[in-house]
């Protein structure tokens, strides 16, 4: 048996779900063989799915307060989660998506190089920005610069006025890294699916702050001759925009830059390609499930080596939204302590396993 959870944003990490769990499947099947394999998808707690040095230091959140921000550190490689210094739970409610940015994500960037990487992993989910990944660039020493050169303000509405990026104080070996972009989302950078309208009003922003994020946007692609519509370019408010315009500046191609959907990723670090035609059953949870569960989230990379390698496929979720055939949906109960509520899920999972 194998259980894979991704985080339950807020209430649980993805090592406390699968723990959880495994726990209450225990209580009903005392020897079942199990393998925890906590999951992510690119969004809060993927980098924790890695192995390596936790590196903890001061660094800004998404509204530019003082706050401290983790990464893990495996000899040459950073993994670095966007939601840890950019993260939406740290500046709601009051977040001003309008002037929102990813610099403290920059700051850590810039810190894991330091420390000698030569290769930064990064989650994109979960941020609360939509400044196209201009905070990181100017925490790298690139100044997004008005048409009279003046500096522009922090955030993506001021990037209707974007005109050029200033390099002259550019940190380079940081900025020459290799890019891993681990998206949750296969959203294009504008548009009607695009980072602000898609994303923006979770974000806290109005119709009239979509519209604006949605220019500025546009307007950074223009002048960095990005494709924003390649899948995933939307992700954690465009970010990949002002990454891929920096790796292919510096490099003279996008072979040093690499944007792709994080489950599957996570799945193969995992094992679990391998490990899931051998299992006879895998357990996921996630908070919510919903069609884009589905859609390059854990459950739906999950649901595609299950389904493939004929192995049942049970989601524990605290609402169920419709499942595909010979998914088992189980919700949690209600109660305010997540463990009792994994741990529950659990049990109630193998008893209809020993039922079945």
């Amino acid at each position: 048996m194998i259980i894979a959870p991704d985080s339950l944003k807020g209430t649980a990490t993805a090592q406390e779900a699968a723990q959880a769990l495994a726990d209450g499947v225990r209580s009903v099947l005392a020897d079942a063989e199990i393998i925890l394999a906590p999951m992510a998808d690119g969004g809060e707690g993927t980098a924790a799915t890695f192995q390596g040095q936790e590196i903890t230091l001061p660094t800004v959140d998404a509204m530019g307060r003082l706050c401290e921000a983790s990464y893990v550190l495996d000899g040459t490689t950073a993994y670095i989660d966007i939601a840890a210094a950019s993260g939406l739970p740290a500046v709601m409610p009051g977040n001003d998506p309008a002037t929102a940015d990813t610099y403290g994500t920059g700051v850590l960037i810039a810190d894991a190089q330091t420390r000698g990487a030569q290769r930064i992993v990064l989650g994109l989910g979960g941020s609360a920005t939509v400044d196209g990944g201009t905070g990181i660039l100017i925490a790298l020493g690139a100044t997004p610069m008005d048409q009279a050169g003046h500096p522009l303000k922090k955030g993506g509405v001021a990037l209707k006025d974007i005109a050029s990026i200033d390099t002259a104080q550019l940190n380079i070996p940081a900025a020459a890294m290799e890019w891993v972009l681990l998206s949750d989302v296969t959203s294009p950078a504008t548009g009607s699916d695009g980072a602000a309208a898609v994303f923006g009003p979770q974000k806290g922003a109005d119709a009239e702050t979509v519209a604006a994020l949605d220019a500025g946007i546009e307007a950074l692609l223009q002048a960095t001759g990005v494709d924003g519509s390649i899948p995933g370019m939307g992700a954690a408010g465009a970010t990949p925009v002002s990454l891929m315009w920096l790796s292919t500046l510096l490099h003279g191609s996008a072979d040093r830059i690499h944007l792709m959907p994080g489950a599957p990723l996570i799945a193969r670090t995992q094992g679990l390609e391998d490990a899931i035609p051998k299992a006879d059953l895998v357990i996921t949870a996630e908070g919510r499930l919903d069609e884009q569960s589905f859609r390059g989230k854990v459950v739906g990379t999950l649901w595609h080596l299950a389904k493939a390698a004929g192995t049942p496929l049970a989601v524990a979720a605290g609402q169920l939204g419709e499942l595909p055939d010979g998914v088992h949906g189980v919700q949690l109960k209600d109660s305010s302590d997540v463990y009792e509520q994994l741990f529950d899920a659990g049990q109630r999972i193998a008893m209809s396993t020993v039922q079945g």
